[in-house]
């Protein structure tokens, strides 16, 4: 049935009215708050000088000891240069930082871990790298986020080479680990084998280069898919990416082993299933070319706020399974889905990085959470109310890092799963205490 969309689209802008009465109420969402007693005043001669002291002689004896001390353990930086924030681009480091106060705030919620989000005032990545490295000694682990590329590719892969702490790029592994998790469950729904699929890529930003890769490494033959990007599809004939853009270079050369050239039309003609995170629609995706995909196609269309077809319009050109980016359509892919309970897990276990067989493994868990049997063509994958997915993928996570030696800390699985749930629990309580007793005001 098709829907209203005007009244849709209305609904979409709700949330931005109330984002701007509620952040000034609010004046941010984050604050830093006492986890140590005080029962008074002596007590800072023991958390403060002189008997801080101490605490820091050991740890310059053993600086492994700043886990067992500080919060370091629990510290994520969520950081950012402001040049690709949400779907408005590069409007800067100030205008980034409601952004990333609220992935902060996600952290604290659904995983229990503390964020801090970290602006920077530079685009040079050579300054972005050096500055991630500098602040290693405060953190568990770090979040970049909203980074233009190509420049986020090196960043991050200089970072993950080179830090002793795990660091991830949640617009490249978070959203692929959530959209495999989701295809993960949608071939189950229509029965088809991850070997013998043909997936048509639909854009070839970041995200998307790295779910072909999470889907080469998870089964998914590399001459079964077919990338485009804004001049058409990759293919070994595109050498002007050779020198510009790498990533994409390394996509012609291991994906569309037919040389399949022409458009978003050519690139669906026969798949299986379109992954697009393209342009924001509707009218990117045609009906038509829905039509003319492989029988009972997975159609994952991603853009936001709008996505490249909207949803009822690709059920009626034959779409077995939809999904997209929104809350308000069914089976959304939500980053927030994957990365609290991934870094919930690294940081128990204090992993030195994140392995791309460590995010598989989260998808996997994540795809998992939801019972065979359950498995329907409007649920593909959990949504964030289900509290137990994030200590679930934790344990999954923790228990990878253990078996590829990526871990300093060495715990079971159950242990893993109840330390993060006792987090998760406590990161709520906190909160709805807060609500209660007025120390955050009533919004109305």
């Amino acid at each position: 049935m098709k829907k209203d969309v005007k009244k849709l689209l209305k609904a979409a802008h709700e949330p931005s009215n109330l984002a701007r009465k509620m952040h000034p109420f609010y004046k941010g969402k984050i604050e830093v708050v006492p986890k140590c007693r005080i029962k008074d005043f002596n007590d800072f001669s023991v958390w403060y000088s002189p008997g801080v002291a101490a605490v820091c002689t050991d740890i310059h004896k053993n600086p492994e000891l700043v886990y067992e001390y500080t919060n370091k353990w629990n510290s994520v930086a969520v950081v950012s240069d402001g040049t690709r924030v949400l779907g408005l681009g590069d409007i800067g480091p100030e205008a980034g930082m409601p952004v990333m106060e609220g992935k902060a705030l996600l952290y604290k919620y659904l995983g229990g871990v503390d964020a801090y989000p970290i602006c920077l005032d530079t685009k040079d990545e050579n300054k972005i790298i050096e500055t991630v490295k500098i602040l290693q000694p405060s953190f568990g682990g770090v979040n970049l986020e909203d980074i233009e590329q190509p420049k986020c590719f090196p960043v991050l892969q200089t970072l993950r080479k080179e830090c002793r702490i795990p660091v991830w790029h949640d617009d490249q592994q978070g959203t692929a680990l959530v959209t495999l998790a989701g295809f993960i469950n949608a071939l189950k729904v229509v029965g088809k084998k991850v070997g013998k699929v043909k997936v048509a890529l639909i854009g070839a930003g970041s995200a998307n280069i790295c779910i072909a890769r999470l889907l080469m490494l998870y089964g998914v033959k590399p001459g079964s898919i077919i990338m485009t990007d804004s001049k058409g599809t990759l293919h070994k004939g595109r050498t002007e990416l050779k020198n510009s853009y790498p990533e994409k270079w390394e996509m012609c050369q291991e994906t569309n082993e037919n040389g399949v050239q022409g458009y978003i039309k050519e690139a669906m003609e026969n798949a299986d299933a379109v992954i697009a995170l393209s342009t924001p629609g509707p009218d990117i995706i045609k009906k038509e070319w829905i039509k003319a995909m492989a029988k009972n196609p997975i159609v994952f269309v991603c853009a936001n706020p709008v996505p490249e077809i909207w949803p009822w319009e690709a059920k009626e050109a034959g779409a077995a399974v939809v999904a997209t980016g929104r809350s308000d359509f069914e089976n959304q892919v939500n980053n927030s889905l994957g990365f609290p309970g991934v870094f919930r897990g690294v940081l128990d276990v204090r992993a030195s990085t994140i392995s791309d067989t460590m995010a598989i493994t989260a998808a996997v868990e994540l795809a998992a959470c939801i019972a065979d049997n359950k498995i329907r063509a409007n649920k593909i994958l959990p949504t964030m109310d289900d509290w137990k997915i994030f200590p679930q993928v934790a344990a999954a996570v923790g228990m990878r890092a253990i078996k590829e030696k990526l871990a300093g800390k060495k715990m079971s699985r159950d242990a893993i799963f109840n330390q993060a749930a006792e987090m998760i629990k406590r990161s709520r309580g906190i909160t709805e205490t807060m609500m209660s007793k007025g120390y955050i005001k009533k919004f109305r």
